[in-house]
C-alpha cells in the first residue's frame, strides 16, 4: 500500500516522522514524502537531534537512528508536492507534528488542507500526531463549511504538555514550543460539535515515552478510520495501530 506523508520544508518532529516511516516501510508499505515543492529534500527540527536544552529534551536514540535511515532512503529525495499529489493514488494519510517555526509552512497552507479534505472525503486510513492534528482541525468539509473532524473523536498536543514545555526553555528558547498564540488544544476543541464528548486528552505524562516494546505510557484514539496520537511519546503505539487500520478490508 501507499501512505502519503507531507511535511514542511524544516523543523518537523524527527520521532513522529521516523518512527512511522520506519514500521510502514518495515511492513511492506510505500511512504511518500511529500512537501511544498516537489523534489524539496526536506529536515526536521535540529533542536530534536542534539538536544533542545542542555542535551535534553530531544528525541531518542532509536528514532534518531530511524531518521538517519529516512535521511539516507530514496523517497526521502524524491518529494512530491503538495499540489501535483492526486489523492486517490494513496491508500493511507499520515500527518506528523512539530513545534518549531518551519512548521507554520504546512500546518498554515491553504493548499495542503484542500488536499487533505480531498483525502479525507475518501474515507481512507488518515492517521495525525500532535500538531498534525491541527491540519485537520483547519481542513474543511466543501459541503459544509465545517471542519472535517466536527464529528469525530480526537485527542492532540495537551495543552499542559505544550504550556510546561514553553515555561520550562522560554528563558532560553523564547517562543520556541509556541508555533502560534493559540494552544494546540484550543484550536482543535473549537473545530469539534461537541468538544466535552469527543476531545480526549489521555492519561497525565510529561517525560514517560512509549517505545518499541513499552506502549504503557502511550495513547491514541481511534475513530472510523481516523487514528490521532498527542506527542512523539505516542509514536511507536501510533504507527503500529495505524499498520493495524491499513490491513482492514476498505
Amino acid at each position: 500500500m501507499r501512505v502519503l506523508m507531507p511535511v514542511p520544508d524544516r523543523d518537523f518532529d524527527v520521532t513522529e516522522v521516523a518512527v512511522p516511516w520506519r514500521l510502514l516501510t518495515d511492513a511492506g508499505h510505500e511512504v511518500v514524502l511529500a512537501t511544498e515543492r516537489a523534489g524539496t529534500r526536506p529536515a526536521a527540527d535540529p533542536r530534536l537531534l542534539t538536544g533542545v536544552l542542555f542535551g535534553q529534551l530531544g528525541a531518542d536514540d532509536e528514532p534518531k537512528r530511524f531518521y538517519e535511515q529516512l535521511t539516507a532512503a530514496p523517497e526521502f529525495h524524491a518529494t512530491v508536492g503538495w499540489a501535483d499529489v492526486d489523492v486517490t493514488e494513496y491508500d493511507g494519510l499520515l500527518l506528523p507534528g512539530g513545534h518549531a517555526p518551519g512548521m507554520r509552512q504546512y500546518l498554515g497552507s491553504a493548499e495542503l488542507r484542500a488536499q487533505v479534505a480531498r483525502f479525507w472525503s475518501l474515507k481512507r486510513p488518515v492517521g495525525a500526531i500532535c500538531h498534525g492534528v491541527l491540519v485537520l482541525a483547519r481542513a474543511q468539509d466543501p459541503a459544509t463549511g465545517r471542519s472535517v473532524l466536527v464529528g469525530r473523536r480526537t485527542t492532540c498536543l495537551p495543552k499542559y504538555m505544550e504550556r510546561t514545555a514553553y515555561l520550562t526553555t522560554a528563558w532560553r528558547l523564547g517562543r520556541y514550543y509556541r508555533t502560534y498564540p493559540a494552544y494546540v488544544e484550543d484550536e482543535v476543541r473549537a473545530a469539534l460539535g461537541d468538544p466535552a464528548a469527543q476531545f480526549e486528552r489521555g492519561p497525565r505524562v510529561l517525560t514517560r515515552r512509549g517505545t518499541a516494546g513499552d506502549d504503557t505510557p502511550a495513547f491514541v484514539v481511534e475513530d472510523g478510520t481516523y487514528l490521532s496520537a498527542r506527542w512523539p511519546g505516542d509514536a511507536y503505539l501510533f504507527g503500529r495501530r495505524y499498520l493495524e487500520l491499513l490491513r482492514r478490508p476498505g
